[in-house]
């Protein structure tokens, strides 16, 4: 059976353009069918704010993997694209985010769903809002539209204008 799940990518070091697009290709590989993918936008960073711009894009993903396998393709990407851990919310290559995962509520150590931070973060439902404007929020009975415009984060969210 195959489930519906919106990531969002994010990559604020090194070529941040052509990262998103290996993860694309890598989540492809690895997690399943990519149905639909965002504009990209560039992004103000969000948590610890000293740092390079991000660039963000939302994905939509067919995947027959569970909630807990697709964490860990993710993470997979994430690693090959040269991630490393060692702040919270600091500078990365790339993050990769499961934002939804069907109407799934799921609360674990390794993996909160929906994301927990998602109705706080406009450089997440901005782009999710390109692909899903209409999809409810499965706590809080809340269009992803409807979070964004109740959304408390007022970092800018802009369209990415560079070459793609």
């Amino acid at each position: 059976m195959n489930h519906t799940a919106y990531l969002l990518l994010g990559s604020n070091l090194g070529d941040r353009v052509a990262t998103l697009h290996r993860a694309l290709v890598a989540l492809a590989e690895q997690a399943g069918k990519i149905v639909a993918v965002s504009s990209v936008y560039e992004t103000a960073a969000w948590g610890f704010e000293a740092q390079p711009a991000f660039l963000n894009q939302a994905v939509q993903f067919s995947t027959a993997l569970s909630p807990e396998a697709l964490l860990g393709a993710c993470q997979q990407v994430e690693q090959e694209a040269g991630r490393e851990r060692e702040e919270l919310w600091g500078p990365r290559t790339l993050d990769v985010d499961i934002l939804l995962y069907d109407e799934v509520v799921l609360d674990q150590p390794r993996l909160v769903l929906p994301h927990p931070r998602l109705p706080n973060r406009r450089f997440a439902l901005v782009p999710l809002a390109d692909l899903a404007p209409n999809v409810m929020h499965p706590t809080l009975n809340q269009s992803v539209q409807q979070l964004l415009a109740n959304c408390p984060d007022t970092l800018p969210v802009e369209p990415w204008l560079g070459d793609l």
